[in-house]
């Protein structure tokens, strides 16, 4: 896996000695990274599976594109959970970094198979939301990663999100993600990395109704939603109401985009922001952009500006809502292979991340 070296494969001793006499010739090894890092597709959960929604697949192929953190927002049964474990096939393959970052941490846990070398494929992990803190976060006499930091380079799947602990849901789990780093002092000093694409499912506001009961009131949905840390859903780039499938979407026998598909473009995408980002390690993807990327890369036109400018008085946005729409903007661009934000695509990202009152409005 190393650049540089040569690797002589033997089976014994005796062979190595016979190889350094001369007696025997004995190629190096080869690794084809490519193959290795193939994308194994699980035909199980596959996006084309995936009924109607178009505008959730939507949201989600923007996730992938630029490494956003995403929350579903709906009532049960309408595809939030199959829509979320899909999420981690639209994602581009690891890179040998990224590989060698999750294999560290899966080794410490104890979670590589026999024989296993390393990790090649992205993480999946759907926590329960039981959870403890040091289950999630991290931690214990002898700090160990937690759920968080196992998905690290991958997905991390919080289905029914508002009954998790605010302690592991919260206002310090929001500032770690923030950081991509959580950090122990207990028992010695340890930095977990926690850089993750998170698929938040929030499943249901309205699921504790029963059969022939009206469905929630505005006030019991705000209730629910309140439940879930103003900190970490401020930080949360895109925002998708899911709503009932309606029964000729449900009932259609035409196939839907598979998640190759939308694979490609996401690889596509994040191939322009490499190039972009190239001598930034820090910035991995468009979601990473600081003050600094912002102001080179999200340049906007007068009219362009004016449109965002609208939108921002319309709907009351913050600072922290302006700079997620230019990050989103800036993906949705890049899928579609522009140089420059334009409206259109401000446009489009301006729908994803509504503040709270404005989401709870929509439903």
């Amino acid at each position: 896996m190393v650049d540089g070296l040569n690797v002589i494969p033997v089976q014994n001793l005796r062979e190595a000695a016979q190889f350094l006499e001369g007696e025997i010739r004995i190629a190096p090894m080869k690794v084809d990274l490519q193959k290795l890092f193939e994308h194994k597709s699980d035909d199980e959960h596959d996006f084309s599976e995936v009924k109607g929604q178009e505008n959730v697949k939507r949201a989600l192929e923007i996730a992938a594109a630029g490494g956003h953190n995403v929350i579903l927002i709906g009532p049960p049964g309408t595809g939030k959970s199959m829509a979320g474990e899909t999420a981690g096939d639209h994602l581009p393959p690891l890179t040998l970094n990224e590989a060698l970052e999750t294999t560290k941490i899966h080794s410490i846990v104890g979670l590589l198979k026999s024989g296993q070398a390393l990790v090649t494929q992205r993480p999946f992990r759907a926590p329960h939301h039981t959870a403890s803190d040091a289950g999630l976060l991290g931690g214990n006499i002898n700090p160990t990663p937690g759920e968080i930091s196992i998905a690290h380079n991958g997905v991390l799947f919080l289905d029914e999100l508002p009954e998790f602990k605010r302690s592991v849901a919260g206002d310090d789990a929001a500032a770690a993600r923030r950081r991509h780093r959580h950090h122990f002092a207990r028992g010695g000093h340890d930095d977990f990395p926690q850089s993750i694409h998170a698929d938040c499912g929030d499943e249901s506001y309205a699921r504790r109704k029963m059969p022939g009961e009206s469905k929630s009131s505005p006030r019991e949905i705000q209730n629910y939603l309140g439940r879930i840390s103003g900190p970490l859903l401020d930080r949360i780039d895109l925002h998708i109401e899911v709503p009932a499938v309606k029964f000729r979407e449900m009932s259609s026998a035409q196939p839907g985009e598979s998640s190759a598909q939308i694979r490609e473009r996401v690889i596509a995408a994040r191939k322009l922001q490499t190039a972009r980002f190239a001598g930034k390690p820090k910035v991995t993807c468009n979601a990473r952009m600081g003050a600094r990327e912002l102001k080179s890369f999200c340049e906007l036109d007068d009219a362009t500006r004016d449109l965002l400018k609208h939108a921002m008085t319309e709907y009351n946005l913050s600072a922290r809502a302006y700079d997620r729409i230019l990050k989103v903007s800036r993906t949705i661009a890049d899928l579609a292979a522009a140089e420059k934000i334009s409206s259109e695509h401000i446009s489009e990202a301006i729908q994803f991340p509504l503040p709270r009152p404005a989401v709870v409005g929509l439903t």
